[in-house]
């Protein structure tokens, strides 16, 4: 048996016996698939590990950049209390179309918002609303932006939040210094910007799976 074949039975177990989709989250895959979004978001184990992120955290508000089909958006958007607050920032209006009918059929309409636009449009907008800090990050979009996001992200949070970015291994090519493409630029930038800022503490961990070979970077703001 293949490597990568492992990977997708050893998910499917974990899937089934620790993170099993339910109705509204199954409804949002199948809905998102039906639109024809690319099948790029968070499996369901990540998923799992993004919820208990934000309820270890105990997070009452959550930042998430890129929503997609609004998979990832549920997921963390049930660690909140019923008073908390989750803003997705999406780029793509049909996407955010699509995660807006998947989180209200989520009953998740109360706590979780999504504001179409390029993100760093949104970003100073939101800052504008001098919004509580946000406890949690969540970075999965375009990945030449990856510094930007992580800067507006410290911005946005108190001591004491984490920012987690997605997708950072580039299936290896992070390594190539080299590289001239723009999403290996934009995560070794991010990477650089967590290893030297004196308010960040963080480390990326490398994942196999269902979606391959991957990881994400986690950083906790220092003060």
């Amino acid at each position: 048996m293949s490597g990568s074949q492992h990977w997708d039975d050893v998910d499917t177990y974990f899937s089934s016996r620790l993170s099993p989709d339910d109705d509204a989250l199954e409804a949002a895959l199948r809905e998102s698939e039906a639109a024809g979004l690319p099948p790029i978001g968070v499996t369901a184990p990540q998923g799992k590990f993004l919820q208990l992120l934000a309820q270890i955290q105990g997070a009452r508000s959550i930042l998430e950049i890129g929503t997609l089909g609004g998979y990832s958006t549920i997921w963390l958007a049930r660690a909140l209390p019923a008073d908390g607050r989750l803003v997705s920032l999406e780029y793509n209006a049909k996407h955010a179309e699509v995660a807006t009918r998947n989180i209200a059929r989520a009953g998740l309409d109360r706590v979780a918002e999504v504001r179409v636009g390029p993100a760093l449009e949104s970003l100073p907008k939101l800052a504008d609303e001098n919004p509580a800090p946000f406890d949690l990050v969540f970075i999965d979009a375009d990945k030449a932006n990856n510094p930007h996001y992580v800067e507006w992200a410290l911005r946005l949070t108190r001591a004491g939040s984490l920012i987690v970015v997605d997708n950072v291994v580039r299936g290896g090519r992070v390594v190539d210094a080299a590289s001239a493409e723009p999403d290996v630029v934009g995560t070794r930038a991010a990477i650089e910007l967590i290893a030297t800022h004196p308010r960040l503490s963080g480390t990326a961990i490398q994942t196999v799976g269902s979606k391959g070979y991957d990881g994400f970077a986690l950083a906790r703001v220092l003060a």
